[in-house]
């Protein structure tokens, strides 16, 4: 007889491994809690994008890069949550398209509106991550896609097989980056984050197999055919849940247990 026992950690019961000291972002996370616009001598620059719902960094300061925005093209840009936890730990400014600063509140209502395929709670997961020097990236969402173009509108990803299977290429460009971001709308069976350990080799053209896969859980938790399913899915790749209620963040795993057969 089998049995699924519910297992859990809170945010202060994570413990991280294989920590890279030389990294400039760890000056920002050895309080584990961040408080909200910190000041910082180096700051990178961005410009925010309407139709992409994303941030192009038009300025790289700092070793962060290493780990946060996507390339395309050989541009780099920011996801919605890493422009806001950029912004947060004073790291990074952004532009509109007048070049017109704009305030952590602006970015906060982008967010609110739904287009970027994120929401708050999704953002408080991905700053509590970073806050514990995890590299996070979105899950479904190339790193690095080699030969690719970007264009106003369209944003065509080409590339590797697992981009084109993923995004089920057309020659007219149909899916796109912005399409991909707008279609992640999380639900109890559907992957948040690819989330790997503080790594000093990490490199986006190959990140390599994560550490573990990030779904966001409802209040209830998965039943086991939605585990078993997920097992059979990511194979030896980990999964876990994730639950945000009233801005705590908690981290589920499953673990099977065979219990004898009692006469």
């Amino acid at each position: 007889m089998g049995s699924d026992d519910w297992g859990s950690c809170s945010d202060n019961e994570v413990y991280l491994q294989d920590r890279n000291e030389d990294d400039d972002e760890e000056d920002c996370y050895s309080s584990g809690f961040l408080s909200k616009l910190q000041f910082r001598k180096d700051i990178s620059k961005a410009r925010w994008v309407d139709d992409l719902a994303m941030a192009e960094v038009v300025e790289k300061k700092g070793k962060m890069w290493v780990t946060m925005g996507i390339v395309r093209n050989g541009n780099t840009y920011c996801s919605i949550e890493e422009t806001l936890f950029l912004i947060e730990i004073g790291a990074l400014h952004v532009l509109d398209g007048n070049d017109i600063h704009l305030s952590l509140k602006e970015l906060y209502v982008k967010l609110s509106n739904g287009k970027s395929g994120c929401y708050w709670e999704l953002f408080e997961v991905y700053k509590h991550l970073k806050s514990l020097g995890y590299v996070v990236g979105r899950h479904g969402i190339p790193w690095s896609v080699k030969g690719q173009q970007i264009k106003s509108g369209t944003c065509s990803l080409e590339g590797t097989q697992e981009s084109n299977e993923m995004l089920e290429m057309e020659p007219k460009g149909e899916n796109s980056v912005i399409e991909l971001f707008n279609n992640m709308q999380i639900t109890d069976v559907s992957p948040a984050f690819n989330v790997y350990l503080p790594n000093s080799k990490f490199r986006k053209s190959s990140p390599g197999d994560p550490s573990f896969v990030l779904y966001i859980s409802s209040c209830s938790p998965p039943s086991r055919v939605e585990i078993e399913a997920l097992e059979r899915k990511h194979g030896a790749i980990p999964f876990k849940f994730c639950h945000v209620e009233t801005g705590r963040v908690s981290f589920f795993s499953f673990a099977k247990t065979e219990l004898p057969i009692l006469p």
